[in-house]
Formats: structure tokens, sequence, C-alpha cells
């Protein structure tokens, strides 16, 4: 493929890097095979524990020097950052649809977050304001600033093989941080491609060696990682399971965490909704990514009034979507991930139907010319009820589940019945609707939209979710906090120690 040559990926690559200075690793070699085709497109070396140490070892030593470079200048290297970015987009762009398997109009729009986010990082760099406070003792002065914590650990997914990796990064380095990442061990190049990338831009502006620090591998490098007490906040996304093993791993050394994990999201339909809008919506929001998104619409809660004409639009709507290889740009869906996502697939579908599912849009794995990695699979629709198990329950792949409800109040009662909280939506032209919808009495989703769907999110707002989704929030707004430690400051500019609330002290 042209596009590996052009982001400097070559058949085989070693899986741990430094930033310009890639480590020898006698770690297991991982063939990364695409979901499109299941062609080999190359292979890397798993971080060992030698490796692994020497990386952690060169960050530290990179912290020390980095978080004296003024912030305004960290920010600088960032912004040269999105300017690669940009010049990389299409190849960069290919390769996340080809390795991970969503549409080349997704991985396109992935590449454009990184880019995103970087623009926002460079304003963060002359932002990172403190307090001033009056202090109740005369003559004192109180502030509040923030200090870089050091090392931040990123494990990442494969549904956002690099986005996601720089929401952390970029805010990271303008706080003064370094970095330490382990991308999904089923999109290892996409991980390679970007640390080439950054190597390039940080080298150009002489930043340390270990600012930006790469790490390969599965479960086991990700352990080192949340056990490491040299490493203070770890943010990492996936799945439910995997956050709360991590999260005591961390908590147990009192460390901190930024967990983005499970969603089970929801569109309330309402009866004064404009159908041909939330249409979109939920077909978007259930087929993007193949439902592989944190945030792909998995229930929607249809007010009874419109239910039976909104099913017809969903049905016939359901039927001209493409599906087919990714990189062509026709195509609205491609493949899941690999066969293990396959068959949690049809483990959910049949489940669906022992609990009395009734499927208006029929799934099944995709056979045939194009289809020959046996990874396609056919986006579905059930009608189920709000307690059955598989609603419950987040299934990563594109299958929906439709129920009725009759007051508004019931809708998000049903919509907050669930164990995630990451993102819901409602579609409704009536204003009491949507402002009880955002309301405290509403919903409990650490996103809630209105006339828009559950997926995607624009990087100027903090981005994560409540419950079993861990709570923890990436991106815009005052994300940045958590990457930094909070010091409060006073200072005795006059003659004497007068003590707080008045307390004597006599000597």
């Amino acid at each position: 493929m042209h596009f590996l040559q052009s982001l400097q990926l070559q058949k085989e690559n070693e899986g741990s890097s430094t930033g310009t200075i890639w480590q020898k690793s006698k770690g297991e070699k991982l063939i990364s095979f695409s979901p499109v085709d299941n062609q080999a497109i190359g292979s890397i070396v798993c971080t060992d524990k030698d490796a692994y140490e020497k990386v952690i070892t060169t960050a530290q030593t990179a912290f020390e020097e980095w978080r004296q470079w003024p912030a305004p200048k960290r920010g600088e290297v960032v912004r040269q950052l999105g300017n690669a970015l940009r010049n990389e987009k299409q190849a960069l762009g290919q390769l996340v649809s080809y390795e991970m398997g969503k549409s080349l109009q997704e991985g396109l729009g992935e590449v454009q977050e990184m880019i995103d986010i970087c623009d926002f990082a460079v304003g963060l760099s002359r932002q990172l304001y403190g307090l001033t406070m009056h202090s109740e003792r005369p003559l004192h002065r109180m502030y509040e600033q923030w200090h870089p914590l050091g090392i931040v650990g990123i494990v990442s997914a494969f549904n956002f093989p690099v986005a996601v990796w720089s929401w952390n990064a970029a805010l990271a380095w303008v706080c003064g941080n370094v970095t330490v990442w382990k991308p999904s061990e089923k999109t290892p190049l996409c991980g390679n491609a970007i640390q080439h990338i950054v190597a390039k831009v940080f080298k150009a502006n002489q930043v340390p060696e270990g600012v930006n620090n790469l790490i390969q591998g599965g479960k086991e490098v990700g352990e080192w990682i949340s056990q490491d007490t040299r490493i203070p906040l770890v943010s990492a996304t996936g799945s439910t399971r995997m956050g709360k093993e991590l999260n005591q791993a961390v908590a147990a050394r009192l460390g901190k965490t930024i967990l983005e994990l499970g969603g089970n999201n929801a569109i309330i339909v309402s009866e004064h909704a404009d159908l041909d809008m939330s249409l979109v919506g939920a077909v978007f929001g259930a087929v993007g990514t193949a439902g592989q998104r944190c945030t792909s619409t998995r229930r929607l809660i249809v007010h009874e009034k419109i239910y039976d004409a909104f099913v017809n639009k969903l049905v016939k709507a359901y039927q001209q979507i493409k599906i087919g290889n990714p990189l062509d740009a026709a195509m609205h869906m491609g493949p899941l991930i690999d066969k293990a996502a396959v068959k949690m697939y049809l483990e959910a579908i049949a489940a669906c139907k022992k609990e009395g599912g009734k499927f208006i849009v029929e799934g099944g794995v995709l056979e045939g010319v194009g289809f020959e990695s046996g990874c396609y699979v056919k986006p579905c629709v059930a009608e189920a009820l709000p307690h059955h198990v598989m609603v419950q329950h987040e299934t990563f792949a594109p299958i929906l589940y439709v129920m009725k409800y009759s007051k508004i109040e019931e809708a998000i009662a049903i919509q907050n019945a669930v164990p995630q909280g990451l993102s819901s939506a409602i579609m409704t032209l009536n204003m009491r609707e949507s402002e009880l919808f955002l309301s405290t009495l509403g919903s409990d989703c650490g996103i809630a939209n209105v006339n828009i769907g559950t997926s995607g999110a624009e990087i100027g707002g903090a981005f994560g979710g409540e419950k079993e989704t861990g709570g923890g929030r990436e991106s815009g707004s005052d994300a940045w906090k958590a990457y930094m430690r909070r010091q409060t400051n006073t200072i005795n500019w006059g003659n004497q120690l007068p003590l707080a609330q008045g307390i004597k002290f006599d000597l």
C-alpha cells in the first residue's frame, strides 16, 4: 500500500521508541492483519521489560528538562505537529481505515480530530490559568497555580487508534508532562506511524528525547503501566472490565486515572421530533464505525404515536446502507475489527432472540466476493424491552434496539436505566422536553445532546461519561486540569506572622 511508504512504515518495525530512538526488544512478534481483506499489513516487536525500563527512564530524564520549557514554547511544537498531521492527513487516514476497518471518511475525520486538538492545545498553552484569592490575614496574598505531573501513561483502544491518543498527548505536553503510549495491539501500525511523524517534528525543535514514547504489546504491557509508581496519571480507553482492573491497580498505589469506558447510548425520538433529522442521527450513530464507537447509538426510545412511522423509515434506510471495503468512499460501513468481534455480534443476536427480541432488520455475516475476511456483518435492528439483558449490555457491533414510550419522563427513565452513562440525545422541537432532558431531572450521561445523535463529539467540549463509563474527561473545556497538580500558595509580605482563624500563639 502506497500510504505505508508515505508514513515511513516498513513491513517490519520495532515496537518501542523514546522518540527518534527505537529500542531493541526480545518481545513477541505481532503481525497486524487488516479486517478489510485479512492481509498482513506489517509487524511490530512487542516491548519487553528491559525495553520498557529504558523508555520509562528516558521519559523521567526528559521530564526534568521539558517542564522547564515555557508553556507557549511547548505549544509552538504542538502547532508544528498539527501542520505535519495536515500534510499526512490522506495517508494517515487511509492507514486508520485499512488497519481498523472504519470508512475512509471516518479515518480522515479521525486525523482531523488530531489536527483540531493540536490547534486547541496551542491556545491552551497560553491559558493555563490559576486563581487569586483574598486572605483573611492582613498583608497576605493567596493564589493557586498548576504544575505538571510527570509521566502520563496513555492506553488507547482499536476503534480510535490515533485520535484519542492525541486528545491526551497534546494537552499533556503543553501542560509540561511527557507521555508513554500503549496503542491497541489490534492497531499497532497506526501507533508506529504517529511515532515517526512526532519524532520528526520534535527533532526539528530539539525537544528532549523521551517526551513522546511508544510501547507496544498486549495486556501485560498495560499492567506494567498501571502498576508503575513512576507514572502518576494513566488515561485509559476501553471496556468497562479493563477499566475496573486498571483502576484498581492504579488506585492501589494512589495514582490518578482518566477512564473512558463503555457506552450504551440512547436517542429519545419525541412525537415532536423532525423525523428526517432523527433518522440521520439514528442511522449514522448505529452503523458508523460498524457500531464500534463508545458513543455508538445502541438504543432508540421512540414515542408510541410516531413509532410505526419512524420504524418504517428506519427499515427503509437500513436497506440503503452500503457495506464493503472502507477505502471505497461510496461505502457507509466497513468490517468489524476481527473474527472475535463477529463472534460476539452473533452471540448478542442469539441472546436477544432468546429473550424475545424481534428483529425487524435481520443480521448475519456477509459472504462472497469482497467479504473474504469474514469480518463483514449486516447492521440489524431489534424490537426489545428496556430490561432485556442484551439491551443493558454494550455490544461493540451494529445492533440497534428499538422500544416505545408514552411520556417523556418514562423515556428519560429508560435512557438512564443502564449501567453506562456516556452519551445521550433527544430529538424534539419542544423546548420544555429539551430543557427537561438537560436538567438535573434529565439525562445522567456525561454528554447530552438535543437534535443531534449520540455519536461524535467536538474537541472543544470535555469528553467523557459517568457510572460504568468511568467518570473521566478528555479533550476540551478544562479537561487539562486532570494532567496537572494544583498548588495553593500563601505569601506573607508583612513583618508579623498572624495565624489563620485568629489563633494566638505567643512566645
